[in-house]
């Protein structure tokens, strides 16, 4: 067991001294620097004699003995000791754990894109509480459950935020907390008693076939640009449309190595780091596509350019989003994402090309339900080629696939 003494060491230039709670510990000595200081006055031979500092210090070892008497320290050194004693009762900042927890998801594990999902999880936190920063004694259930009842309002963050802000919060709990020792850090466990909301069911996002056609029959508006933006936001989406819903980060992320003949071949970027298949996909690029690919070819290590006008795949799918408007607008269509052109190829697949669901999550590059099975099988991904000329016979037209 620890031993504790109140002392003084070294007298400052300013003639005081400061007081210490010395330690022993397994014939090892430490200190911790209290906030008090006395004159040489006060001491007698080199130990305090002053009844108040003497009784302040008599209160400190008191509670610093019941502090170590909770936990087991026959395998502590001294230093841990201290630090425990130092720690046990400093509140710890949220928002600095969730800051660093999203920067090493981002770089140390590589999943970028999903760290802003984290981001916008914290921030939104950080924006009812008022603060910046949060600490963890502020993270009551009752705090955490207003919050979420306030994004009640919203389809999906209601659901993923909080999920987010979980994640974030038990990794602090372990790193912070030591349940062998008894050393506990972080008290509140609050999502403990919070149901976490289900997401609301997507709409459908599916176009008509006559809007998809009469997109695609569109006419580019002018511009005094010299690179049109509804034109790239065109082009982009007739890509997306007829690559079996490919999406736009795999459109800007493809390499030149990526390109095998006439097959693409590439790991879906979304869930390559959570399959063990590394979502993989193949896909033949119609010939309708030829002169699309041709012009945006790339002259970097990218298959298309799309990386030399935007900094990062982000940046590219929200300027296709943005071309999207003024180009839907000119042609008198409904508002349209990139995104309904993944919805559309699907819909279409199932419904007018004779697929079965299967068949489309395949061709989608979604995860299997027979994950097991799939194992044993080496994958033909020919039939994806297939059912999209299907798809792309059925709105362009026969002599659109030669």
């Amino acid at each position: 067991m620890a031993s504790f003494k109140i002392c003084v060491r070294q007298q400052r230039n300013d003639k005081l001294f400061p007081v210490y709670i010395r330690i022993t510990h397994n014939r090892k000595v430490g200190y911790i620097k209290t906030d008090k200081v006395i004159t040489t006055s006060k001491l007698r031979k080199g130990e305090i004699k002053d009844s108040e500092i003497l009784s302040y210090g008599s209160n400190l070892i008191k509670n610093y003995s019941e502090r170590l008497n909770a936990v087991d320290i026959s395998f502590w050194d001294i230093h841990d000791i201290i630090s425990y004693l130092q720690n046990i009762d400093k509140d710890i900042s949220f928002s600095r754990y969730a800051r660093k927890y999203v920067l090493e998801m981002a770089t140390l594990r590589k999943m970028e894109r999903n760290s802003k999902n984290y981001k916008w999880a914290y921030m939104s936190l950080e924006k009812y509480a008022g603060t910046d920063n949060i600490m963890f004694s502020k993270l009551t259930t009752q705090f955490i459950q207003g919050w979420i009842n306030s994004l009640s309002g919203t389809n999906r963050a209601k659901e993923m935020y909080p999920i987010c802000i979980r994640m974030i919060y038990n990794a602090a709990l372990e790193e912070y907390n030591d349940y062998d020792k008894n050393i506990i850090r972080i008290k509140l466990q609050p999502f403990r008693k919070i149901t976490i909301p289900k997401a609301d069911v997507p709409e459908k996002r599916a176009l008509d076939i006559v809007i998809l056609q009469k997109f695609f029959q569109g006419i580019v508006p002018e511009t005094k640009l010299k690179a049109s933006l509804p034109e790239l936001s065109r082009d982009v989406a007739e890509m997306v449309f007829c690559l079996a819903g490919m999406n736009t980060v795999d459109l800007f992320e493809l390499k030149k190595e990526n390109l095998k003949g006439d097959l693409l071949c590439y790991h879906r970027q979304k869930t390559k780091k959570f399959r063990k298949d590394g979502a993989y996909m193949e896909i033949k690029i119609p010939a309708r596509l030829f002169p699309l690919f041709e012009k945006y070819k790339s002259k970097t290590g990218y298959l298309l350019n799309f990386s030399e006008r935007y900094q990062d795949s982000n940046s590219f799918n929200i300027n296709v989003n943005s071309g999207l408007k003024p180009y839907c607008k000119f042609n008198g269509l409904p508002n349209i994402c990139i995104y309904n052109f993944r919805h559309s190829w699907a819909t279409i697949a199932q419904n007018n090309c004779g697929a079965n669901t299967a068949e489309v999550g395949f061709a989608l590059n979604h995860s299997s339900a027979h994950r097991v099975t799939e194992g044993y099988i080496k994958k033909d991904y020919s039939p994806i080629s297939l059912l999209n000329d299907k798809v792309i016979e059925y709105v362009f037209g026969k002599n659109s696939i030669k």
